[in-house]
Parts: structure tokens; sequence; C-alpha cells
């Protein structure tokens, strides 16, 4: 008997900063993974920015043909988008509302570098997965 699973993670939650660091890597890295989920039919949620390593994932993601759902708090909106998004962007009252929201979205996450925003968000999803509170991994 096979044990290989049929399950298909379509809707992949990327946490990563709002900058693109100093590092040449980070930009190389950010955009394999925009292509990757392109290549594999991954639709991509993320934190709605446009700037840094968020602008660049979704760019990338979006460009090859991924479907792009951004979710950002009203107060950051103004200040982590300039210019044009890629894909939807949804805008939410609160930082717990978009989390909430990201993550009812999604079947697995990733994080990439980031600052205490992006720790925070890993931190309670890896809680929340502990406590079964969701089933994503």
């Amino acid at each position: 008997m096979d044990n290989t699973s049929s399950y298909r993670l379509i809707n992949i939650c990327v946490f990563c900063g709002s900058s693109s660091g100093k590092d040449v890597e980070f930009e190389e890295a950010k955009k394999n993974l925009g292509k990757v989920l392109a290549e594999k039919r991954m639709h991509l949620v993320y934190g709605g920015g446009n700037l840094g390593l968020m602008g660049c994932v979704s760019k990338v993601a979006h460009e090859g043909g991924s479907q792009v759902l951004g979710i950002i708090p009203k107060a950051l909106a103004t200040c982590d988008i300039i210019g044009d998004t890629f894909g939807e962007v949804k805008i939410v009252s609160s930082m717990h509302e978009r989390k909430a929201e990201m993550i009812n979205h999604v079947d697995a996450f990733i994080v990439l570098l980031g600052g205490l925003g992006t720790l925070e968000e890993l931190f309670e999803v890896t809680s929340w997965a502990q406590l079964k509170t969701i089933k994503n991994p």
C-alpha cells in the first residue's frame, strides 16, 4: 500500500519584512521563491506591502501567474504601499485581523528574513499549531 498523500499545498503564506536587507543573496532567494510558487501553481498570501522582501516576492509570483492576495492593516497601508501592487490587496482594521485572515486563507507558511513583526508572526502561528488551533504546517 502506498503511504504517499494526495494532499496538495496550494495557498502559501509568506511572512517576511518590508525592507530588502543588505545582502544580495536575499535578493536572489526572494526572487527564486516567487518563481517556485508560480511554477508550482501555488497562490501567495502575504502582508500586503509592495516594498522590500514582500514587494519582490509578490511581484515575481504575480508576474509568473500566481494568484496573489496581500492583507494589510489600514495603519500600514499608507507607509508599506507605494505605487503599484500585485494581485489583490485587502485592507483590514488591525494586525490581529491581518494574521487571522492570512491563516484562514492558507495551507502552509514560509518565513523569510524580517524584523520583529515577522518574528511575532512566526511565534504566533507556531504557538497556534502547537496548541492545535490551526492545522497548517
